[in-house]
């Protein structure tokens, strides 16, 4: 295993410069899905999450067969399928689960059918599904930049907009917000952010980076603003630690990040001050 000085070394290294593109991709995508999932942590729809993840992946097949950009291909998917759930869900004899089961699940399979269709697709889809950090062109780093910029600015300007929905749908309708236009809004910015995360830390794991990072903060702290920063921290920190790991052990990256990030989690559910199962043991009972 190389020393942190040596890995910074390799970071310097000119004939290793896909490795410092790597660890902005890593840290970029964990920090933006850290604070996207504070939303999806909030409202508790990570099964939401799950189904946009999945759903991006037949825009990635159909870009990578017509040698596209993939970053627009996964968007297009993610948020078309988004703008479906949200459609059907309106029909009160289908839960909103129900939905998000039978488009998630189609989304895949035609993905997995395209992708087949490409010569070479199974080391193509091995990408797709685990993430790779060698092949990541130049310009989807400074997509991935320009979309994270982007998340952030419309999170900060609807953000108590958001916050109203995921406490309390019924007093927001009451109030007057327009709650399926704020859901839709919220489902497009977690596809958006899925989709330059799935580059590096692959299709199968990136729903993680938006549940876990932000599970382990709401472990943390009763007050969503120090969630918000503690989320995204927790996940730039895991994907920094999580690629080092993986660069000295040859481990694959994808999987690094999310254990790291899992061990986190795990340390806060004992840890808490609060909520940690060791600080609920040790409080005093009542008589």
């Amino acid at each position: 295993m190389i020393s942190p000085v040596d890995f910074v070394g390799d970071l310097l290294n000119p004939d290793l410069a896909f490795l410092p593109k790597a660890l902005l991709m890593a840290v970029l995508s964990s920090v933006v899905c850290g604070v996207v999932g504070t939303h999806v942590v909030l409202r508790g729809m990570a099964f939401i999450g799950d189904a946009v993840a999945h759903a991006v992946f037949p825009g990635l097949a159909i870009a990578f067969v017509l040698q596209g950009s993939l970053v627009l291909g996964g968007a297009v998917a993610g948020i078309t399928t988004a703008l479906l759930v949200a459609l059907f869900s309106q029909n009160r004899r289908l839960r909103e689960d129900s939905v998000i089961g039978v488009f998630f699940v189609a989304a895949f399979a035609l993905g997995i059918v395209i992708i087949s269709a490409a010569p070479g697709y199974a080391g193509s889809l091995q990408d797709f599904l685990f993430g790779s950090i060698v092949g990541i062109p130049d310009e989807n780093v400074l997509i991935a930049l320009v979309v994270g910029l982007v998340l952030m600015a419309v999170l900060f300007a609807f953000h108590k907009e958001l916050v109203a929905v995921s406490l309390d749908r019924e007093t927001a309708r009451a109030l007057g917000l327009p709650v399926l236009r704020l859901d839709l809004l919220l489902y497009v910015v977690v596809a958006a952010a899925i989709v330059i995360s799935v580059q590096t830390i692959g299709n199968v794991l990136v729903l993680a980076l938006l549940v876990t990072p932000a599970a382990a903060a709401r472990l943390l702290t009763d007050r969503l603003g120090p969630m918000m920063l503690l989320g995204p921290t927790i996940g730039g920190g895991s994907a920094l630690v999580g690629l080092y790991l993986s660069w000295s052990l040859d481990l694959p990256v994808g999987g690094t990040i999310v254990l790291v990030a899992t061990a986190v989690f795990l340390l806060a559910w004992l840890l808490a001050p609060r909520h940690g199962v060791l600080a609920r043991a040790m409080a005093p009972r009542p008589a």
